[in-house]
């Protein structure tokens, strides 16, 4: 897989062999979509996976990102991604990188009084975790005002009613799979 754009244009990167990797196409049209948004953006990204996501956001500008994966073969090659891209030698904080479960994460990054500017989830379909990680999320103050949530699932799976402070600004059909963008806009 290869990052799409930014500093890190045309660098490959390793995915495990047990997930479905984000599409070139769709990554390119997640990133088309929030266009300025990512520059300056703290990231989070849940259900990492490859943590490709979170990678392509640094490297158009984005200034930090946590990738947070239950599975640790996951974070094992995200790891090793970070080392080929130059990004584990980072002291600062700009990327972490956590094995936990999403909604474990969630508790402990609210507690620390964390926010983040763009969230992705791409949890495994048909589970209902898009759903939940949705509740979840709005619920947890880590979403400032204006934030974006980006969420890759199936076709199938229903979203449910969004928590009212998210609001859905885009849904687009690839195939099997949709991407929905939702802002958050706190409660008046």
């Amino acid at each position: 897989m290869r990052i799409i754009a930014g500093k890190f244009k045309g660098r490959l990167i390793s995915f495990p062999k047990h997930i479905r990797p984000t599409q070139d196409k769709v990554r390119q049209a997640i990133f088309d979509t929030l266009g300025g948004a990512v520059h300056g953006a703290s990231v989070l990204e849940l259900f990492a996976g490859s943590g490709a996501l979170g990678i392509e956001s640094l490297s158009r500008g984005a200034s930090s990102a946590c990738f947070i994966d239950i599975d640790r073969r996951s974070t094992d090659v995200m790891a090793r991604n970070f080392e080929a891209l130059g990004l584990a030698r980072d002291k600062g904080g700009k990327v972490r990188l956590y094995t936990n479960d999403a909604f474990r994460a969630l508790r402990i990054l609210e507690k620390k009084g964390e926010q983040f500017d763009l969230v992705f989830l791409d949890p495994p379909y048909h589970k209902g975790l898009a759903k939940k990680a949705l509740k979840t999320l709005v619920s947890s103050g880590i979403l400032p005002p204006r934030s974006f949530v980006i969420v890759e699932h199936a076709k199938t799976d229903d979203l449910g009613p969004v928590p009212g402070a998210l609001v859905r600004v885009k849904e687009t059909d690839y195939g099997d799979i949709k991407v929905s963008f939702f802002q958050f806009r706190a409660r008046s």
